[in-house]
């Protein structure tokens, strides 16, 4: 699993979006990136998240910051996931995990006792050439905005 981090070059990716367009890391050259990985579509926090970047997405984009959401969840999945709540950033499908490993998300986890294997609910912050100026562990979803802003605006 490879470590990243902070000044760390981006990983390149490719992959399908919910309607089945191409995604690359590539087609954001030149443009601040946000990169959230998020374990599951309709669960309760991963709703919240994509929410709170939904309903901040104009001021986002104002900055000039583009946002993709990525998790193991197939097209089909993010298609029905999208539309539900009207998110306006391109969803990526990865079920067979390239992308997830690259930025090296897909760890041992707990729940209630029970260790499993799953995405990391991470973020990271891309700027215009290419390289991570943030990593947001542990994002708090409900103002996930703000820590990206700050991310990339502080300073």
């Amino acid at each position: 699993m490879p470590e990243l981090k902070i000044g760390s070059k981006a990983p390149a990716f490719s992959g399908k979006n919910q309607d089945g367009g191409k995604i690359s890391l590539a087609d954001f050259s030149g443009t601040k990136l946000v990169i959230f990985f998020y374990p599951k579509d309709n669960t309760p926090t991963c709703t919240v998240q994509a929410c709170n970047l939904r309903d901040h997405f104009p001021i986002l984009k104002k900055k000039g910051v583009a946002v993709i959401g990525i998790s193991p969840d197939d097209e089909k999945s993010h298609s029905k996931f999208s539309a539900k709540f009207q998110l306006p950033f391109p969803l990526i499908a990865d079920p067979d995990k390239k992308i997830i490993g690259k930025y090296g998300v897909w760890a041992e986890k707990q729940m209630y006792g029970k260790k499993y294997m799953g995405v990391v609910r991470t973020t990271f912050l891309i700027d215009e050439a290419g390289k991570i100026v943030g990593i947001i562990t542990k994002p708090k979803v409900k103002e996930h905005e703000k820590e990206i802003l700050n991310g990339f605006f502080s300073g």
